[in-house]
């Protein structure tokens, strides 16, 4: 690994996971203590149920978790515990918060590859076909459609697609995590938003492209269409469409919560949704931290995308 490399983007990006550790810490320990209600009652229906707890049976619980400890000590006590990679035991079943989110990540990541490889093939291909063709049918239909999408809030277009495709075809099951079929429905609807931009990206980047002097210059070498794209048009469209991804993981880890909640998909964002219901104040902030640094190891990776793509920016 090159000095250089080390300093342009995996040193920044450490500095950025620090921050955002720090960030994510404080604002879900102030965001929780400020939901209203009793936080040991919560917790507590959440061991034993709603029909089983009393006043007695939430002050046992207060007693034994030190909830009423000062805000500034038990936030403290966090920080100090994950400078010690100590994430801390799960309020409601007592496990490892680390065991349980290892658990969880995997079927957040399978959901999120599925998302963005099905996105990559369905915006980029129909973006370069519009740029190719600007003002025609294409482009002005990719227009209407691509908003469409990028307007409607994932829960919508997920609730669509249970309605069509589940209910009214048969062709998925509405919810659950088993085999490919329980993937399709909440990785298309994460893939269509994210295809929604990714589409318009590269269609104003292979406008540009198709305009530019060295792609006029591949046709007069009588190259075909195909080889001039080919050779000129495919890295430096793929440029642009790359680095947009790292804005296109906000919607992504967004969308997660909520398509992994209304698709019962065992993911980290499902369990984040439970455990704000409970309380469970360590699930909180460990979901909260690990998808906050899952956006910073994504944004890493596209950053080393386009510096494989695009040498030059590595002297920018």
């Amino acid at each position: 690994m090159s000095s250089s490399l080390l300093r342009a983007v995996l040193l920044p990006r450490l500095v950025q996971a620090g921050l955002v550790a720090l960030l994510v810490g404080v604002l879900t320990f102030i965001l929780v203590r400020s939901l209203p209600g009793d936080m040991a009652y919560r917790i507590a229906a959440g061991r034993y149920g709603y029909d089983m707890v009393d006043t007695a049976t939430a002050d046992a619980v207060r007693r034994e978790l030190g909830l009423e400890q000062p805000a500034l000590s038990a936030l403290g006590g966090w920080l100090w515990d994950i400078l010690r990679l100590d994430f801390g035991k799960s309020l409601i079943s007592g496990q490892p918060v680390i065991d349980e989110i290892a658990h969880q990540l995997g079927a957040t990541i399978e959901l999120s590859l599925a998302a963005v490889l099905l996105s990559l093939l369905i915006g980029p291909p129909l973006g370069v076909l519009a740029g190719l063709r600007p003002g025609g049918w294409l482009d002005r239909s990719l227009l209407v459609v691509s908003s469409g999408l990028r307007s409607l809030p994932a829960f919508v277009l997920g609730l669509l697609l249970i309605i069509v495709l589940a209910r009214e075809l048969g062709l998925f099951p509405v919810a659950g995590h088993g085999g490919a079929a329980n993937l399709a429905l909440p990785a298309l609807t994460l893939a269509l938003g994210l295809a929604a931009v990714s589409a318009r990206v590269a269609r104003d980047a292979m406008v540009g492209v198709a305009q530019s002097p060295y792609y006029a210059f591949g046709r007069t070498k009588g190259l075909t269409e195909r080889e001039v794209f080919a050779r000129h048009g495919l890295r430096n469209v793929a440029v642009p469409v790359v680095t947009y991804l790292g804005v296109q993981f906000v919607y992504l880890i967004e969308g997660v919560v909520v398509v992994e909640s209304l698709f019962a998909w065992p993911g980290i964002g499902h369990a984040l949704v439970h455990a704000i219901f409970a309380r469970d104040v360590p699930m909180i902030q460990g979901s909260a931290l690990v998808m906050g640094l899952m956006f910073v190891v994504l944004n890493t990776g596209v950053d080393l995308a386009c510096r494989w793509l695009d040498p030059r920016t590595a002297h920018a």
